[in-house]
């Protein structure tokens, strides 16, 4: 199976993200996302916030109402083995943008709505949760681009 690009979001500060059929990733991230914590979120070394959609039916199948944008992800990926990923790997989203995973993303009580009785911190475990990344080179990405893994 091809890993692709399920969803773009963004929002104009906080969640849920909202889809986008495509956009432009600069060096601190997606055109017209801000975030509103600034001192935990963006940045260079946090532009963009990823997550796997089998990861989320996962969570749904648990019974937690989250769907792709709702954990705060700027770019939902299909097919990828998340659990396989660490930092320092280097993917391509599309036939531009390349980003590094910088470090795993902690779940905050922002995010609370997406779990089942508030517990956003089942999106804690190891292998599960989102990632942050740096932007490596910038452009234009679109949903259904296939993702590849660059470096490992």
């Amino acid at each position: 199976m091809t890993a692709r690009i399920f969803q773009l979001s963004r929002s104009d500060g906080g969640v849920p993200k909202l889809a986008v059929r495509e956009a432009h990733v600069g060096p601190n991230g997606m055109a017209g996302d801000r975030q509103e914590h600034t001192k935990i979120h963006g940045g260079p070394n946090r532009a963009l916030c990823l997550y796997s959609v089998e990861m989320i039916q996962k969570l749904q199948a648990e019974g937690h109402p989250i769907y792709p944008g709702s954990a705060g992800e700027n770019v939902t990926i299909s097919g990828l083995e998340w659990s396989a990923l660490a930092s320092g790997t280097q993917l391509a989203l599309g036939d531009i943008v390349t980003v590094e995973l910088t470090h795993e993303s902690e779940p905050c009580r922002t995010i609370a709505s997406s779990f089942s009785g508030g517990t956003f911190k089942r999106l804690g475990e190891p292998g599960e949760m989102r990632w942050y990344c740096r932007i490596l080179t910038t452009g234009t990405v679109a949903t259904g681009q296939p993702v590849r893994i660059i470096r490992a």
